[in-house]
């Protein structure tokens, strides 16, 4: 790896680490049951940009509980109160220093065994997709999301997206108008991950796991860099 790469790549995992603080700090003085996903969203906001220096994000704030988790990305579920015995997850993409972090983590309000099992299985199964692609770094997009559906079912689980990840990178990261499978890991994209950037640089993967329970309807979510730290 050259000096760029190496640069480019230790900006993306400081944008990281700082969204992992930013996070634990939601989790530590935000998270809890009586707050609407709305109001909760506000206060990540508030709480980023005061303390964390967060000026913008690259994508919408996303904060989902109960059967919301089950929805993708794009739709815009009715704000919902977080119950006393709830399962939620926090996605967000903030913008640190130009360089994007897309970050999420699921959290399990209650004793409820079964949504405790569904969070602890999202960092197994991503570490195991992880290690999959990096015994081959040079597989498409489209296998490397077969392989996120074997591993969530492997773990008892459905994998519940139609995206396992997405290119990251300086702000904004590069695009392709209307395309939703060249940049990203998902059936279709036939492309090797490993294939450089339009400006000859070596692209950086964001890997995404979405856990599903169908017989419970709820799911959860875990997201962080796939091919840096």
């Amino acid at each position: 790896m050259n000096a760029v790469e190496q640069e480019r790549a230790a900006y993306l995992l400081d944008a990281q680490k700082k969204a992992v603080s930013l996070f634990e700090e939601i989790e530590q003085k935000l998270i809890r049951p009586g707050i609407s996903e709305k109001a909760l969203s506000d206060e990540i906001h508030k709480l980023g940009a005061e303390r964390h220096g967060v000026r913008t994000h690259w994508h919408k704030r996303v904060v989902r509980s109960g059967p919301n988790t089950l929805l993708p990305f794009e739709e815009n579920p009715p704000d919902r109160v977080i119950g006393a015995d709830d399962i939620l997850y926090v996605d967000l993409g903030p913008v640190f220093e130009e360089y994007e972090a897309d970050f999420a983590r699921t959290f399990v309000l209650g004793p409820d065994p079964d949504k405790a099992r569904l969070r602890d299985s999202l960092e197994p199964v991503w570490h195991a997709v992880r290690a999959r692609y990096q015994a081959d770094p040079d597989m498409t997009g489209e296998r490397l999301y077969a392989i996120a559906g074997e591993e969530a079912r492997a773990a008892g689980w459905e994998f519940g997206a139609k995206l396992a990840g997405h290119l990251v990178g300086l702000f904004p990261h590069e695009r392709i108008p209307r395309d939703k499978t060249t940049l990203y890991i998902t059936q279709g994209n036939d492309q090797a991950m490993s294939t450089p950037g339009k400006d000859g640089n070596k692209r950086h993967w964001i890997l995404e796991i979405h856990l599903r329970d169908n017989a419970k309807k709820h799911a959860a979510f875990y997201e962080q860099l796939l091919t840096v730290g």
